[in-house]
């Protein structure tokens, strides 16, 4: 199996923490030379270090907020002049949590801005460079509410719906060119997004942290909150060139807790 990603390059979004740190650290032990995407400078550095430099790759970082599109066009655009990227990690911290019903028409344009808008940012500067080497991987980290939606996630559930049909459309066009457009769906995992929210439901139905923790944990087949780098193996898969056929799919990784195919 071909998982060698030497002299492809990566960039990966949301690389300062969590999933995405996780998923930077997985492709750099692939081989792959890896841009580091984030708004903490300060933070990257230090992922800097902790990727893998062992076949003498050459990783970069870049300073973006999701919350600027206009920038983060402007940031792409320069850095596609001299360089080309193959692979494109699409993944940003989600909505804060509550109904649709009480959530303002600004949450969702706020959060439509940050993942779907961004995205197509990302893209429209990267393909060009795709199409003329004929390979391309585009992996979007969203969630299995897009298969079905979670309770207390209004905005979330349908923003993640909207960049789940955004990449089945686009993995239709652009398949024809070497390009893969997958999406990786986490279920409970460790990160500190994770820990934000059972913070929130320990406050809010007043419960202890630990309870709310467990009860999560009791919907999971698998018995265990999943660690950052198992969802990165995944990603890190769909990189590679085994996965060259592999196209317009959502792949769940939750431990089987999504009640549907």
């Amino acid at each position: 199996m071909d998982l060698n990603l030497s002299g492809k390059r990566a960039l990966v979004c949301g690389s300062s923490q969590g999933i995405g740190k996780a998923t930077a650290i997985e492709l750099s032990l692939l081989g792959a030379n890896v841009t580091l995407l984030a708004r903490s400078e300060e933070k990257l550095q230090k992922v800097l270090g902790e990727l893998s430099f062992r076949t003498g790759q050459k990783h970069d970082i870049l300073i973006a907020d999701f919350t600027d599109p206009m920038l983060l066009k402007i940031i792409i655009e320069n850095y596609v002049i001299k360089n080309s990227i193959d692979i494109l990690i699409n993944n940003t911290g989600g909505p804060a949590g509550g109904q649709a019903i009480d959530a303002g028409t600004d949450e969702f344009i706020n959060a439509f801005n940050m993942h779907l808008i961004c995205n197509q940012i990302l893209v429209q500067a990267i393909v060009p460079g795709m199409k003329k080497n004929h390979f391309g991987r585009i992996i979007n980290i969203i969630s299995t509410s897009v298969k079905t939606p979670l309770k207390g996630l209004g905005v979330s559930n349908t923003i993640r719906g909207a960049v789940a049909s955004w990449a089945k459309t686009l993995a239709l066009e652009l398949g024809p060119f070497g390009i893969t457009v997958n999406n990786v769906l986490p279920g409970f995992t460790m990160t500190s997004r994770l820990e934000f929210l059972i913070n929130s439901i320990a406050e809010k139905e007043n419960k202890n942290p630990e309870t709310v923790k467990n009860e999560m944990i009791s919907t999971i087949p698998a018995g265990r909150i999943a660690d950052a780098s198992e969802v990165a193996a995944a990603i890190a898969f769909l990189a590679s060139p085994a996965a060259s056929y592999i196209n317009g799919i959502n792949v769940p990784v939750d431990g089987g807790k999504t009640p549907s195919l």
